[in-house]
């Protein structure tokens, strides 16, 4: 019985060390207080549309919880107070893809007017 535990036991380690990567390193990096001015898109399809913030260096993913408190404002220019979070994207073969700026706990700061061209 004992020679049996001992024939699992390099087993169970092999499958330990295997699930050790998917432990989740990649956001570790923390949020942040911003302050952010651009205008307000809707990108996506209609299963999955998403909010994005458009600046003049940047675009900021609004996180879904979020999405309702800028969905009305589409094309105008905002300013907003938030949490952002920045998440290094890669490829399959390790290289990075840029990073994703994501935004919580959005406060509206200021909303110009739409003007149409």
């Amino acid at each position: 019985m004992n020679n049996l535990r001992l024939c699992f036991l390099p087993f169970i380690f092999l499958c330990a060390a295997a699930l050790l990567p998917a432990q989740g390193n990649r956001e570790r990096d923390e949020a942040v207080v911003v302050r952010v001015t651009g205008t307000v898109r809707l990108v996506g399809d209609a299963n999955f549309p998403q909010v994005v913030i458009s600046g003049s260096d940047a675009q900021w993913y609004v996180v879904r919880e979020e999405m309702n408190k800028l969905y009305d404002l589409q094309h105008r220019t905002v300013t907003v107070e938030a949490r952002e979070t920045v998440t290094e994207l890669k490829y399959a073969n390790g290289l990075s893809a840029g990073f994703r700026r994501e935004l919580r706990n959005i406060k509206i700061i200021s909303v110009e007017e739409y003007t149409s061209p």
